[in-house]
């Protein structure tokens, strides 16, 4: 019983956290991420989101492989891993620029929109890909 609901379980979390980060990320780019509030705030949801995948990727690599699904354990671990490189770079760019943008610093404010748009790109590929695989493994 735990060998198929464990998977199971922490597919469904990784699509429910992806999902949320996909709906709720989209919104936020009418913001003109020029102020340091707007800044931060979507810096924290970035955040939130990297931790969340990174942990439920490790828990659903851990299920994959104690209920021996080899590609379903590769496929977890790389979600996890492209979320654990996205986060430390893209956060990093994130925290560097807001230390230094102004409400007047056009290219900083479209070099932070840029690694807004890039982390919700890294996020839709990520989610079609797992959707597309779905019919595949399941």
């Amino acid at each position: 019983m735990f060998a198929t609901f464990a998977p199971f379980a922490t597919l469904v979390l990784l699509l429910v956290w992806m999902g949320f980060f996909m709906l709720g990320s989209l919104p936020l780019m009418i913001l003109k991420h020029d102020t340091p509030l707007d800044a931060r705030f979507i810096r924290g949801l970035f955040d939130v989101y990297y931790k969340a995948v990174i942990v439920v990727a490790a828990a659903g690599t851990l299920a994959d492989a104690l209920a021996s699904r080899p590609a379903l354990t590769v496929g977890m671990a790389a979600i996890g891993a492209v979320a654990f490189w996205s986060r430390r770079l893209i956060l990093s760019r994130m925290d560097s620029l807001r230390a230094t943008m102004t409400e007047t610093d056009l290219v900083g404010i479209r070099q932070f929109r840029r690694l807004h748009v890039t982390g919700m790109v890294l996020n839709f590929v990520q989610l079609i890909a797992i959707c597309a695989s779905l019919p595949l493994v399941l």
